[in-house]
């Protein structure tokens, strides 16, 4: 198997073959900085005395890795000796192919506190621009990154304080696996508490084949040109969040085939990129890029609606402040059309302000006045190229603009087969194709592809059967309601399965707005019925939205143009529709404490879109009471609407094409392995629209569509989970023990223990899969239950994460690990229930202690083991368990005792921890305190103040050293603990 030295040694050989020079002399910081100075005198014909690099480098080096990526691509300045001005750039920015490009290997860089040793770094021009890390084949490059990110959070690191801060891309790799992201701020760059990672991207050729083998990829991405363009065209700087982000490859290829479409005048063309591709920075960066084209005079970046044109203007803003002005009529748009300011070349507008300019009978002569217009070379990029106004618009600005191009972005393109279909039911309109309007495809990205590359998840579709028919029909046919009280049943009944315990939350689409209203009514009907029944139910919190009755509101006319249902709906009884509405938000407002009223729709529409978003703070979730669980909509929600936290669509309504497309794909964006798919719970036996859709719209296919586009049937996961339970059996019984969780304990040696890890994690991954299945059988239910019973998976998950807890220390302290717990993810995530939270635990404990003696619905036990099954508890478990022991079953408390009591018993134990620290270290109790307190109010660790402590001790340097060590050992978790999962700011210098 290959090492790291012989891997590291073939790649250098590579680069060497595509002209990097290779400068085995460059390998600490002093020989880099003298590199670096060489460049720059060079590049700006400059001679510099030591003074002015020395001051040089102070003014360039920067812990905001923003702040140099910016430097990096612009010019700049800094004052001479003599007083004077320099002009400088750091590298060519004009044409990166002309810079050098070097490579260097086992660079170390010493800083103050921090020693570390890089693998592989190109330099361009001298600057340190990619950093390489290289793993042997058996360790997985996840690890890889997680190394680097522990290295940046080293206090002092060379990342921060050196040359090294210009990085603007990491890879990483072991050899068959490569992976590449970008350098960013701490803030965007970690594998945080809830496991989200950051960005990462595989290379992958203009087909979307990937290229992950080191020496493919080193080819295709590392050669010198290819990598000056990556980093100065395909980077962006998003100014509103101060971060870098990196363009897929599919976004590159979209962005390319239309520059070089608009150079080589080869007409129109469209890209075909699936929803959830990113498809609004592919066009951001395509307009940039445009605004330096001396070809084209002006480039419009159109979108439909008002709500789509201030959320594409504050999206393209976010990528660069100030680059798009607010178009807030007709009349500006021809003011900035007509402008030969640079800053208007490129105009973000909506497609019915550009039909007004157009429009010949138009009382304020616009068409007239953009006359001087006709002939230039104009290029109109559409977002989402099918919207209703699309057809007449296309047609009016080809004659007016004979010069013109036109490109679109898809998600779900026009063909033949469903040119005529319209999500509204039972009318037809005839559209042109996507090849019609727009001549040629430039480049797809389908779900297909998404899927494969993990961009976006695949889907479980669950065709709900009756159990039978009030009509005494035996069967349902494809399209045929069924009775709403059913169907609200139904899904009060599968909505915790299929959202996880309400981790997740849902859309319900419904075919009318009657309809709307009436399951509206039917699930706070029903829900009070159950509450009445059982005292335990937990109600879902329902919204609805659908938009109110035009009554001539422009706003609202414009809202509905893509709204084909509710725009026919509310023609009859308006009335009735705008009070069932009101009453709507007034119990939105009752439930969220909001003022939202019907005359300010939009409001209100934008808030359930955030509620729906928003589900999470960075450690914890929101409440319930602040969330959404289910929102019934008609047509609203079901395009263009994206949320990490939306896994489920309940269909009550005929969808085909790319209407059932773009519905099913607001369930499938990715966030963690709590969820494995996006969920579907179809009321109306539309099997054969779904595979005509996937078969539709798949593209190309490396196998049968439905078998990349559909999770598994639950019969093949229920035999992996078999297999899964197998190997851990086999591997238990290969230690000579049984595969029970009391036997965990007793594994000899921490690789033994790495396997016990990994083995139950793909167990737990194949547990959460099934758990969110809508449609087991009994039978299937029964064969999971048998295969691992829930008591015992439960207390599985109390051993992995006893264990797990163990090995994560180990980690923690780097080399000195065993490499099987060195290459461990654990996946905590996993292992959380978004339903036990704190406030659950509270409630069971009240619960606990007003059992009467003798009749226990819960055992201490049961208690203790539920807790210590969920990793949110994983600091706590521990003290939770103490406090239930001090209890007495009968002796009857309200919840607000019990909170209160386990908090002062939580202050009287860290009292007492930080007490016998003191004392154990010969330190002043209170002066102690208060360096805790100071540390955990700023969340930063004073080094300085540490030292202060042991100053009434009078111990020489070297002594004092060893004394601050010894107490950091005990002090540490306790710090940790305290902080309740936040990061506390320079705490990282102690834990190697």
């Amino acid at each position: 198997m290959a090492k790291e030295k012989q891997i590291e040694q073939e790649l250098i050989s590579k680069l060497k073959d595509l002209k990097y020079t290779y400068r085995p002399d460059i390998h600490d910081r002093a020989t880099l900085e003298k590199n670096f100075r060489e460049h720059f005198e060079k590049l700006n014909a400059v001679q510099l005395t030591d003074s002015e690099f020395a001051r040089l480098l102070e003014s360039i080096i920067t812990p905001d890795a923003f702040q140099a990526a910016r430097r990096l691509r612009e010019r700049n300045s800094f004052e001479r000796d003599d007083g004077t001005p320099l002009y400088y750039t750091l590298v060519n920015i004009k044409d990166w192919c002309k810079n050098s490009f070097e490579v260097v290997n086992q660079l170390r860089i010493n800083t103050d506190t921090s020693y570390h040793r890089y693998d592989v770094i190109l330099l361009i021009n001298g600057v340190p621009v990619v950093q390489i890390e290289l793993k042997s084949l058996d360790i997985s490059p996840r690890r890889a990154m997680q190394q680097i990110v522990d290295y940046k959070n080293d206090p002092g690191n060379g990342y921060t304080k050196t040359l090294l801060c210009f990085l603007q891309l990491f890879i990483v790799s072991n050899r068959t696996d490569t992976w590449y992201f970008a350098n960013n701020n701490n803030s965007h760059f970690s594998f945080n508490a809830d496991e989200r990672f950051l960005p990462l991207y595989q290379f992958a050729d203009k087909d979307n084949s990937r290229i992950t083998h080191l020496d493919g990829f080193a080819d295709a991405f590392l050669a010198k040109c290819t990598l000056g363009q990556m980093i100065s065209r395909y980077m962006v700087l998003v100014a509103s969040e101060q971060k870098l982000l990196m363009m897929r490859p599919y976004q590159i290829y979209a962005v390319k085939a239309i520059v070089d479409c608009i150079h080589q005048r080869c007409g129109n063309g469209y890209i075909w990129h699936t929803t959830g591709s990113g498809k609004t920075l592919t066009s951001f960066k395509a307009s940039t890029l445009l605004k330096d084209n001396p070809d084209i005079d002006k480039c419009l970046f159109v979108v439909d609606r008002k709500d789509l044109d201030r959320q594409t203007r504050e999206e393209f803003n976010k990528f660069q402040e100030g680059c798009v002005e607010e178009n807030t009529n007709t009349e500006t748009l021809v003011r900035r059309l007509l402008s030969d300011d640079y800053a208007d070349k490129v105009i973000v507008t909506t497609i019915q302000k550009l039909g007004l300019a157009l429009d010949g009978s138009n009382k304020k002569n616009y068409k007239e006045r953009l006359e001087p217009l006709r002939n230039r070379r104009m290029v109109f990029i559409f977002d989402e190229c099918h919207r209703s106004q699309f057809g007449e618009n296309q047609k009016a600005i080809k004659e007016f603009f004979p010069n013109a191009q036109l490109f679109g972005f898809t998600g779900t393109p026009i063909f033949e087969d469903n040119a005529s279909y319209q999500q509204i039911e039972g009318q037809q309109a005839s559209f042109k194709t996507t090849k019609d309007i727009f001549q040629q495809q430039l480049h797809a990205y389908t779900i297909t592809h998404a899927i494969e590359d993990r961009n976006v998840l695949r889907f479980h579709v669950d065709y709900y059967k009756p159990d039978g028919k009030p009509d005494g029909k035996k069967s349902q046919k494809p399209g045929e309601p069924l009775v709403k009280r059913a169907i609200v049943e139904a899904i009060l009944a599968k909505h915790e399965a299929a959202t996880n315990g309400r981790q997740f939350n849902a859309i319900f689409a419904t075919a009318s707005i009657n309809d709307a209203i009436e399951y509206y009514e039917l699930f706070k009907t029903i829900q009070a019925e159950q509450r009445a029944k059982n005292k335990d139910f937990r109600p879902l919190n329902i919204a609805c939205v659908f938009s109110p009755p035009a009554e001539g509101d422009k706003d609202v006319q414009q809202i509905q143009e893509d709204l084909p249902q509710e725009k026919a709906d509310n023609q009859e009884a308006p009335d009735e529709k705008k009070a069932a509405l009101k009453t709507i938000i007034d119990d939105y407002n009752a439930r969220y404490g909001s003022n939202y009223h019907i005359g300010e729709f939009d409001s209100y529409y934008q808030d359930v879109q955030k509620r729906i978003k928003d589900q999470q703070w960075p450690n914890a979730n929101f409440p319930h009471a602040q969330k959404i669980d289910i929102t019934i909509v008609v047509d609203m929600l079901l395009t263009g609407f994206d949320s990490k936290y939306l896994n489920t669509l309940y269909v009550d309504k005929n969808l085909k094409y790319h209407g059932l497309i773009q519905a099913f794909s607001r369930t499938n964006r990715i966030l963690n392995d709590t969820k494995p798919y996006g969920n579907i719970l179809d009321f109306r036996q539309q099997q054969n629209a779904v595979d005509t859709a996937i078969a539709l719209f798949s593209g190309q296919a490396s196998k049968p569509p439905k078998e990349i586009w559909l999770v598994e049937k639950a019969p093949a996961v229920i035999k992996k989970l078999q297999t899964a339970v197998k190997q851990l059996d086999g591997f238990m019984q290969s230690q000579g023990l049984e595969n029970k969780p009391e036997a965990v304990a007793n594994l000899k040696g921490d690789a033994a223990r790495a396997q016990f890890i990994t083995l139950f994690k793909e167990v737990q991954r194949l547990n959460t899969q099934l758990d969110q299945y809508t449609d087991l059988t009994e039978d299937e239910k029964a064969r999971i239950e048998q295969i691992l019973p829930r008591e015992q998976l439960q207390a599985f998950k109390g051993v992995y994460l006893d264990t797990a807890q163990r090995l994560k220390q180990q980690q923690d302290q780097g080399n000195k690990a065993d490499p099987a717990v060195q290459q461990l993810d654990f996946e905590f995530v996993l292992f959380a229930s978004a339903v036990i939270d704190y406030d659950y635990i509270m409630a069971l404990i009240t619960r606990y202690t007003n059992q009467p003696p003798g009749k226990q619905e819960m055992s201490r036990e049961q208690l203790i083991s539920l807790i210590q099954a969920d990793a949110k508890f994983i600091d706590e478990r521990d003290l939770i368990a103490e406090y239930i022991d001090t209890l007495e079953i009968g002796k009857a408390l309200d919840e607000k005792a019990i909170r209160d009591g386990f908090e002062r018993f939580k202050a009287e134990k860290n009292a007492k921890a930080l007490a016998d620290i003191a004392a154990k270290h010969s330190l002043d109790l209170a002066a102690l305190q208060t360096f805790v307190e100071t540390t955990l109010r700023r969340m930063v660790f004073d080094g300085d103040q540490l030292s202060d402590l042991f100053a009434p001790l009078e111990l020489g340097w070297k002594a004092r050293t060893k004394a601050e060590l010894a107490l950091m050992e005990d002090l540490m978790p306790q710090l940790k603990k305290l902080a309740q999962g936040r990061e506390i700011s320079g705490l990282g210098a102690y834990e190697q």
